[in-house]
């Protein structure tokens, strides 16, 4: 396995930008998913990563040696697609050792290979069958099998699962992470579903319109977003994010919307206008009056837990809690936050104020 190193890497298309100088470092047998919507440049990175597009700017390192100039094939590197791209009119077996017999690998190691892959993923009673008598998970674990077969130095995931339905694609969430552990493998796996990347990833790259956002593990995203594009983008419910005011007085500095104190901040943070973000399951729902009071605009029950929608001084507010709560539309509650559940942004930049932990 190897280590990627990305330095100043951009990516044109015509006059269209679609990478703006990415940094980033993977470390040997990491885990590293990069998540953002729709033409943020992750699948593109991903495709610079296994030379099916040229870099126009900046150095790639597999293992580190350059790898810029280097075609798809010579640089030890499995990708896994979202369309399986199986072949047809071949069994799960010869499907998955095509790569190995195209190098003239010997029978016998190709049959120890072939073995060892589908026991690790359930495949040996499927091997002489062909795609179209497998299932849409079947079919993803024989992509998998394939590029497991060749022991590469990288595997690399373009939205393998987004063809599969919910169920689906929690039981693969739980094989791929299973099989990067028994494998040590460094994995870079893209995926537009923050779900994804928040239960599999070691360290999460956020991405928007071709710059990274925040790179880190998914406590640290989650809990300190660098910027209102990741606290809105990570989580689900998303995050709150609500225009207030920090007011210093002699009681001390607080955060208002209308008028209503919302909470306490640190002392340096800095007076006037600011954005807030509340996670929905840090904000506890309390008797009218008992902190800002807000009116129940409508409930969700979901089974596991209640989300509910409300509206706090003419502003949209999302609390999420396990209690199996009775409100009803146009009722006032009160609203509190747990202690340290506030995240302030500047307003003109959108940037996380440092000063903000209450």
């Amino acid at each position: 396995m190897a280590a990627i190193g990305i330095s100043g890497i951009e990516k044109n298309y015509g006059p269209i930008p679609v990478l703006r100088g990415i940094d980033l470092d993977i470390a040997d047998g990491e885990f590293v998913v990069l998540v953002g919507p729709s033409g943020c440049g992750k699948s593109t990175l991903l495709r610079l990563i296994a030379g099916l597009e040229a870099i126009d700017r900046g150095e790639l390192r597999i293992a580190g040696r350059r790898v810029n100039e280097l075609a798809p094939k010579d640089r030890d590197l499995a990708m896994v697609f979202q369309s399986y791209a199986l072949y047809p009119h071949m069994t799960v077996a010869d499907n998955m050792s095509y790569a190995l017999r195209l190098r003239r690998t010997p029978k016998d190691k190709v049959a120890a290979a072939l073995a060892a892959a589908s026991a690790k993923l359930g495949l040996e009673r499927l091997t002489e069958r062909k795609p179209r008598a497998l299932s849409g998970g079947q079919r993803q674990r024989v992509a998998m099998g394939r590029a497991i077969v060749r022991h590469p130095q990288a595997f690399l995931f373009d939205e393998p699962l987004s063809n599969l339905d919910a169920r689906l694609r929690e039981q693969m969430r739980f094989e791929i992470r299973k099989l990067h552990r028994d494998l040590g493998a460094t994995s870079v796996y893209v995926t537009h579903d923050q779900i994804e990347a928040m239960t599999m990833a070691d360290r999460i790259v956020a991405m928007n319109e071709g710059v990274i956002q925040q790179v880190g593990t998914p406590a640290e995203l989650y809990d300190t977003p660098a910027n209102l594009f990741v606290a809105g983008f990570i989580g689900s419910p998303a995050m709150n994010v609500l225009q207030g005011e920090v007011v210093a007085g002699e009681g001390g500095t607080t955060v208002r919307i209308g008028g209503a104190v919302l909470a306490s901040v640190s002392p340096g943070t800095r007076p006037g206008p600011v954005t807030l973000g509340v996670r929905p399951e840090r904000i506890a729902l309390t008797a009218p009056g008992d902190g800002a009071t807000a009116t129940v605009e409508l409930v969700e029950p979901t089974g596991l837990a209640t989300i509910v929608h409300l509206d706090l001084g003419g502003q949209p507010v999302k609390t999420f809690t396990t209690e199996r709560l009775s409100l009803k539309a146009g009722e006032p509650v009160g609203l509190r936050l747990e202690a340290g559940g506030l995240s302030l942004f500047a307003p003109e930049t959108g940037e996380r104020l440092v000063a903000a932990k209450a």
